[in-house]
């Protein structure tokens, strides 16, 4: 009986066991289709071992919900950019830092958000050429969107979309423009020089040091130029692994008066094809020689007025003295002169009357967005260029705020911009369906002045074909050069008095030779900072200053210093480089593939320096190449072009006003095509 009874007992274990084993099976093939490409037994017992890092924070890089990765805050800068599919550019990144470091963390004018677009709007994606056929499977490095939220997903983890999500391929450079013949592809290598038009730098100069770790929550573990060549991973470095200088990234500041409200941060991979500055300098002759624009429906007189320009501009005689310029500056100072000319005599502008405010026709006038809102204010109220006979005019301005459409519209922490691109598009075809204007040109003769870090984003599709004046010129996200403006980011303290603080000390008192301060955006900072923040005493080199009253310590260190480095942050554009030459700073320029404003007509390489991203462990070397003779002429050629980067509140011949139009004027002159 006893024995019987055991049996009994054994055979039931044996079900039992039979029955868990079944489950754990059914268990861990769950985890490997939903997970293939992560260990099971790490993905079923990780979350239960979080263990606590030494600040108090969760040592693991994420959360796991559903079968999407959600970010740490302290550690959202593992997210990879947003990119656009289709005809359209990559999307820029979400903020940037202000000249001073600073941040907004509100809407400056208190507009509310009004819509989030959602579904509805990620469903327009497709209306630019994509198609569902575009999506990819999880064996690449994507995106999962859900119309509002936008997560990055290594490849390495295999992650499977969840239901309602879409994934899309995560592509590393867009389409230069749908309209670009011969631009949209760069197949060209880095300029070999870091410096144009300098002395030649000693060949031991060029040796790629290896990065040292400074601290193991920075540690790179390769040179600058290797990390930047690098495609598979990103070099994203949140402010709290940084030194002393650098704020906390979960730490939010007050607001102040101008600045940018706190971005969504979203980390930027190094642009695959690096177009250097003499790259650049073909790419305007050629789209010269080949204009990207359409042939017009049909012919109207305005475009023989344009054709009879160009011809005028090209024949221009030799310019050998002009009291008001100073020849050097310029490409050519004879097509200049020429060209300007021409504008002051003949340039007819229509404003469209259409569009409500805040959006259209209101204007921000200080802040780091100020530029869009200067130039849209004086051209509305512009007697001279503009006309209120559409026959008439050469040139169509559509007078929307970036920066408004932004405060209006955007839900916060969203992720999603589409419900801004689509309002866009909505105004233009309504533009289009009202008036015949756009649609003989294909609004080849339209143009917009956008200085938000989004612009480029929020100006595809249709609007890739008309000129775009964008402080992000970034060829990396479809700008395009010969077409496209690139508009000065001017970061204005005071509208009513745009000038303040206007100069510098000359050369015999600037003690400092390279001198940076500012937040840690983006991936290049942490690396300039890394190789020359508080390690040479030439190189001052900085995270956020303090604050001092009048931001004096920041414009001292400006104007004590023979070099500005004007380093990219999330986006390719900064203020710094006008604040350069407003404090007669010479520029240093580390951001590749950043067209320089008024690039059409303006010499750069005679008064800035260019330096690329991965030269950074050579920036010392490369400014002490540059000789005391050049370098007292470059500062004197800063102080010479300083009067076309400034603002005034009744324009004046050759200021920032009059140059953007006439960079606007001289890019359709060029692009012109007779029917």
């Amino acid at each position: 009986m006893d024995g019987a009874f055991r049996f009994l007992c054994q055979a039931e274990s044996r079900r039992l066991l039979l029955l868990m084993a079944i489950i754990v099976a059914l268990v861990l093939a769950v985890q490997y289709f939903e997970l293939p490409s992560i260990e099971v037994f790490t993905s079923l017992f990780a979350l239960g071992n979080n263990s606590s890092s030494p600040n108090g924070e969760s040592s693991l890089p994420s959360k796991m919900v559903g079968t999407v990765v959600h970010e740490n805050d302290s550690n959202s800068t593992r997210r990879n950019a947003v990119n656009e599919t289709g005809n359209g550019a990559r999307a820029s990144n979400m903020g940037k830092e202000t000249a001073e470091g600073e941040e907004d963390i509100s809407p400056k004018n208190g507009y509310l958000s009004k819509s989030n677009g959602g579904l509805n709007d990620y469903f327009g994606l497709f209306s630019n050429g994509s198609s569902p056929d575009n999506l990819v499977g999880v064996n690449k490095s994507s995106t999962l969107e859900n119309g509002e939220n936008i997560v990055s997903v290594p490849p390495e983890l295999g992650i499977a979309p969840a239901q309602g999500f879409y994934l899309k391929q995560d592509v590393i450079k867009d389409n230069i423009s749908s309209s670009s013949s011969g631009s949209s592809d760069f197949d060209v290598a880095p300029s070999a020089s870091p410096l144009i038009n300098s002395p030649s730098i000693p060949s031991d100069a060029r040796a790629r040091s290896s990065l040292a770790s400074a601290n193991s929550s920075m540690s790179l573990g390769k040179s600058a130029e290797d990390v930047l060549n690098d495609n598979k991973n990103l070099i994203s470095l949140s402010n709290s692994s940084l030194s002393g200088n650098v704020s906390s990234e979960n730490s939010i500041p007050a607001q102040k008066k101008g600045t940018r409200r706190k971005p969504e941060k979203k980390s930027r991979k190094p642009p695959e094809v690096v177009v250097s500055i003499s790259e650049m300098n073909d790419l305007l002759l050629q789209s010269h020689a080949s204009p990207h624009s359409t042939v017009p429906k049909w012919s109207s007189k305005v475009d023989q007025e344009l054709m009879s320009a160009k011809s005028r501009i090209l024949s221009a005689s030799a310019t050998k003295n002009a009291s008001e310029l100073f020849l050097p500056l310029y490409r050519n100072s004879s097509m200049f002169k020429r060209s300007y000319e021409l504008m002051e005599n003949m340039l007819k502008v229509y404003v469209y009357q259409d569009g409500e405010k805040p959006i259209f026709h209101q204007a921000i006038l200080d802040g780091i967005y100020a530029s869009e809102g200067w130039f849209m204010k004086l051209l509305e109220v512009n007697k001279k260029f503009t006309t209120k006979d559409p026959q008439k005019a050469h040139l169509f301005y559509l007078p929307f705020s970036s920066r408004m459409l932004e405060l209006t519209l955007y839900v916060r922490n969203s992720h999603s911009r589409n419900n801004l691109i689509q309002y866009v598009k909505t105004y233009v075809d309504s533009i289009a369906t009202k008036y015949p204007f756009w649609n003989r040109t294909g609004g080849a003769d339209h143009f917009l002045a956008s200085c938000h870090d989004w612009a480029p984003a929020e100006t595809r599709g249709r609007l890739l074909n008309c000129i775009r004046a964008l402080c992000n010129a970034d060829i990396d996200v479809g700008f395009t050069i010969g077409k496209d403006v690139s508009l000065p980011e001017t970061y204005v303290h005071t509208a009513q008095n745009p000038l303040k603080n206007l100069g510098g000390y000359p050369p015999s008192q600037r003690h400092i030779l390279a001198f940076f301060a500012g937040n840690m955006h983006g991936y290049v900072r942490p690396i300039l900072l890394k190789y020359w923040g508080n390690k040479d005493p030439d190189m001052k080199i900085f995270g956020p200053m303090p604050h001092t009253k009048g931001n004096s310590n920041y414009l001292e260190h400006m104007k004590s210093s023979r070099f500005c480095i004007c380093a990219k942050g999330h986006e390719v554009n900064s203020p710094r480089v006008v604040e350069a030459i407003m404090f007669e700073c010479v520029p240093v320029i580390i951001s590749d593939n950043f067209v320089p404003p008024f690039f059409e007509v303006l010499n750069w390489e005679s008064f800035a320096v260019f330096v690329l991203e991965k030269d950074i462990p050579n920036l010392k070397t490369i400014l002490l190449s540059i000789s005391e003779e050049r370098y007292v002429e470059m500062h004197k050629r800063v102080k010479k072009v300083q009067k076309h980067f400034l603002w005034h509140s009744n324009p004046v011949k050759y200021d920032i006003f009059h140059m953007i139009l006439h960079s606007v004027w001289y890019n359709r002159v060029f692009q012109i095509r007779a029917r």
